[in-house]
């Protein structure tokens, strides 16, 4: 696994995390962090096959 692949699988949980919080606390919709959530995961799948 490569540095890159460590970052993406370390970050991407992280921002997973603040998403759910930001949404328990109400500063974002649950779609916002559905959406939030779908996207941070879809792009780490991108990058992680890429690299």
């Amino acid at each position: 696994m490569t540095e890159a692949q460590l970052g993406l699988v370390t970050a991407t949980p992280i921002i997973i995390v603040f998403a759910v919080a930001l949404r328990r606390i109400g500063v974002l919709s649950t779609t916002a962090a559905a959406f939030a959530v779908a996207a941070s995961v879809a792009i780490a799948v991108v990058l992680f096959t890429t690299q």
